[in-house]
């Protein structure tokens, strides 16, 4: 319990995003997967690469790998995460809520 209680605000960080980029969020290791592709690739090729050939040939299979990678859900959130705007639970704090209606001044 002390652990959870300690480590509560990262393991809750989560939720300080847009609800749109949480399936990109709960990616275990995303480097990883782009660059597995190159290594598959550069241990079967070892020994007969030079140092520009080898950088040309991780650049051919990462920009062919891209081919394959799926976009960012919300891209139009970026600039508001950039811009420190806050989020909880995955909705901009002090956006106004679907269905409510500014009260005229009287």
């Amino acid at each position: 319990m002390d652990c959870l209680v300690k480590d509560r605000d990262a393991l809750l960080a989560f939720y300080d995003f847009p609800a749109e980029h949480w399936k990109h969020l709960r990616t275990t290791n995303p480097i990883e997967s782009t660059f597995a592709t190159v290594r598959h690739r550069t241990i079967r090729a070892k020994g007969c690469l030079s140092n520009q050939t080898a950088l040309i040939m991780v650049f051919k299979l990462v920009e062919g790998a891209q081919k394959g990678w799926r976009r960012l859900d919300g891209p139009n959130q970026l600039p508001k995460l950039i811009q420190g705007v806050k989020f909880a639970d995955g909705l901009e704090v002090g956006a106004s809520q679907p269905g409510s209606q500014a009260q005229p001044a009287a």
